[in-house]
């Protein structure tokens, strides 16, 4: 087989065929990959309402200001939480989307991290600090009544030692729920 000489158009083409290959391997890979992540998605947000909310046995979806609004019911039909996701841009790493579960008068009932890039160590640290037994508990806390800022910016939060920009985030990301809670008209 004679090798092609080594002219401008030759190389372009070249690349252009790899290019075209490789392009169609990774629209391939991405098809094939994209419903297994949505749905491991969606089984991470089902999983994170059970957690933050006592059980029930109904659940109603409602979208307030483009957030996900989870209303939970008992056997009865009595309202007995709602689990909000939310997030904050402001964390060190990035976006920090949480599911924030609330009891009727807004008392902060569980969390769970859904999404986060903070610092392994440090700021990844967020999904046990702030929990009930966590050194910067918010478990309990209302919103409304409580400031749920860190200590260093006057609130009541002890942040994550080390990571006091994911602790804010945290709180902002705990802020934003509580707003998309109250406009759902639960306060």
């Amino acid at each position: 087989m004679k090798k092609a000489p080594s002219t401008l158009i030759n190389m372009f083409l070249s690349l252009t065929i790899i290019a075209v290959v490789a392009g169609a391997v990774l629209a391939l890979v991405s098809s094939v990959t994209a419903t297994p992540i949505e749905n491991a998605k969606i089984e991470k947000k089902k999983a994170a309402i059970k957690a933050v909310l006592p059980d029930f046995e109904r659940l109603e979806t409602e979208t307030i200001d483009g957030a996900e609004c989870n209303y939970a019911y008992d056997a009865s039909g009595q309202l007995v939480g709602v689990a909000v996701e939310a997030g904050s841009d402001a964390g060190f790493g990035g976006h920090l989307g949480v599911m924030v579960g609330f009891d009727q008068a807004g008392s902060i009932t569980g969390y769970q991290i859904l999404e986060t890039s903070e610092t392994p160590g440090l700021g990844a640290k967020a999904g046990e600090w702030f929990q009930k037994d966590g050194k910067g508990s918010v478990i309990g806390m209302n919103p409304g009544t409580n400031n749920i800022t860190v200590k260093k910016d006057g609130g009541e939060v002890d942040a994550i030692s080390g990571s006091t920009i994911t602790s804010r985030a945290f709180c902002g990301s705990i802020a934003a729920a509580y707003e998309i809670f109250k406009k759902g008209g639960n306060e």
